[in-house]
């Protein structure tokens, strides 16, 4: 034989490479497809919570307009609440607290939400289904769709005055002034906020200026349910006489005689600065003529007047 005969071909029992290739592909292949089932499965178990979580961070601390999410808020009867369950369509619920604060729930029965705070109530709930073995994790969600158990009222010079709805537990006074469009031109530099206090009657005077001010958020009053906001006219005070534009005008802080007769538009030609009068009404009502100075400060409901000049 020749001795390239030996060579050209394979020895006879000898593996050939061709052979061995589909042999390894036939054991790795259904070790790769269970590594990846696993991995679906895992991913598809997670879905539900990351999508509930992405869904949170979404929504924020209020739902839809006219919802209340509000944590800390107190329930109380008139509330319209809306309380769901995650992946419980069934336990999915939309009523109105009566007054003594008990509802009908699922599955529950009666279930007492009313003084409790929004996240207190969503806890009673899943204790309760869990407890029962209704739901294994219960997810509860209560959403305040009306407030109607805390309000306080905005009334006087205010461009919407009416009722309002105490939100959340720590509303201050300027939020409920927002809530009703600010003061009007005519309105006072300071708000009167009545209501109880630990049984008492309250009557507190709030100078909305100084609240804008350094540590001016210290001084702005939490409101508590049936308090009465009353914002006054500004003081006026009037000139007439040789005056541009005799008549009444807003009583600014601090004005004096002088910028009284400047918001008067200034004297006529035929007025003096020269026996200036100024009647004013003391503590018992009756009326006092003073001769003032241009740097003294004007009172509320000073008239001013000023003379006609002789020469």
């Amino acid at each position: 034989m020749h001795p390239s005969a030996c060579t050209c071909g394979p020895r006879p029992g000898a593996p050939t490479l061709r052979r061995e290739r589909p042999a390894a592909l036939s054991t790795a292949l259904p070790a790769f497809l269970l590594v990846w089932v696993l991995v679906l499965m895992l991913g598809t178990a997670a879905l539900p919570a990351a999508a509930q979580a992405t869904q949170a961070a979404q929504a924020g601390p209020a739902g839809a307009a006219g919802e209340v999410a509000v944590a800390d808020y107190t329930l109380g009867a008139g509330d319209v609440v809306r309380i769901s369950v995650f992946q419980n369509p069934d336990l999915t619920l939309e009523t109105r607290i009566p007054d003594n604060g008990v509802i009908s729930y699922p599955l529950l029965g009666h279930v007492r939400v009313g003084g409790r705070t929004v996240g207190a109530a969503e806890q009673v709930i899943a204790d309760g289904l869990r407890a029962g073995n209704f739901v294994k994790q219960p997810q509860v969600t209560l959403t305040v769709m009306q407030v109607r158990a805390h309000q306080a009222s905005v009334l006087g010079q205010v461009n919407r005055p009416g009722r309002f709805p105490l939100e959340q537990a720590d509303m201050r006074l300027t939020d409920l002034l927002a809530l009703a469009g600010g003061t009007t031109p005519m309105g006072a530099e300071v708000a009167v906020l009545s209501g109880m206090r630990d049984g008492q009657l309250v009557r507190l005077e709030v100078d909305l200026v100084a609240l804008f001010g350094p540590g001016g958020r210290v001084n702005d009053p939490i409101v508590r349910n049936g308090d009465v906001i009353w914002v006054d006219r500004q003081p006026l005070v009037y000139i007439y006489g040789e005056v541009q534009r005799p008549g009444q005008m807003r009583l600014e802080r601090g004005m004096t005689v002088m910028q009284g007769l400047a918001a008067g538009g200034g004297l006529t030609l035929r007025g003096t600065d020269k026996g200036l009068r100024v009647h004013r009404r003391d503590a018992d009502g009756r009326v006092q003529v003073i001769e003032p100075r241009m740097d003294d400060l004007l009172l509320p409901g000073d008239v001013i007047y000023v003379r006609e000049s002789l020469f």
